[in-house]
């Protein structure tokens, strides 16, 4: 009995990680998006300006974690908004669909860049966000998601990383790829010294 549960965990193992590794095995078109984007950040903080990054749930952490090794590691500024009060507040003050766009209305600046991840693609508070942003001219608004390719918040990115996977943590394990490799793509080296 033992043997056969091991048997099949094994198997289903060997096939999640073939999974995931077709959805990291990225096609040229992706490989330009991604040196699009680094030019795009690197070229709003060059004009002073700043790169904003939002997320729900693992893809909030994402992008906390982004942010963290953008701003320390390759010294361009860059943050996210995953303050408990912050969050907490907007969400009671304005409904939790608008934390998102009113984080952009209060924080935001013309010429700022933004990064929305939802593995759905259809998170109204993202979906409100990437309004916002084009309303207070963000000079890009970029997209990572999954599941259905026509989904709200795609259609109202300038750059858009679509996951073609219905898993969520496939989805999010590639979105973290996308955004890290951007992160040494900008420094110019995958391995440097964490100080």
């Amino acid at each position: 009995m033992l043997q056969k549960k091991i048997m099949l965990q094994k198997n289903f193992l060997k096939k999640y990680f073939q999974n995931l590794k077709s959805l990291i095995t990225f096609n040229d078109d992706t490989i330009k998006k991604i040196i699009n984007v680094s030019q795009i950040i690197t070229e709003a903080d060059k004009n002073g300006k700043k790169t904003i990054i939002f997320g729900n749930g693992g893809s909030s952490a994402i992008a906390s974690h982004f942010s963290v090794d953008l701003t320390k590691n390759a010294r361009v500024r860059c943050v996210n908004f995953n303050e408990p009060d912050l969050l907490t507040c907007f969400s009671n003050d304005f409904g939790y669909e608008k934390w998102v766009e009113k984080s952009i209305e209060y924080y935001g600046d013309e010429g700022d860049a933004v990064i929305l991840i939802s593995a759905g693609g259809n998170s109204p508070n993202m979906i409100n966000g990437a309004k916002k942003a084009k309303e207070k001219k963000f000079s890009k608004v970029i997209t990572l998601t999954g599941n259905d390719k026509n989904n709200k918040l795609s259609k109202l990115g300038d750059i858009n990383f679509w996951v073609d996977s219905k898993a969520y943590n496939h989805i999010e394990n590639v979105h973290q790829v996308i955004l890290l490799s951007l992160v040494d793509l900008i420094i110019g080296k995958s391995e440097y010294p964490a100080k």
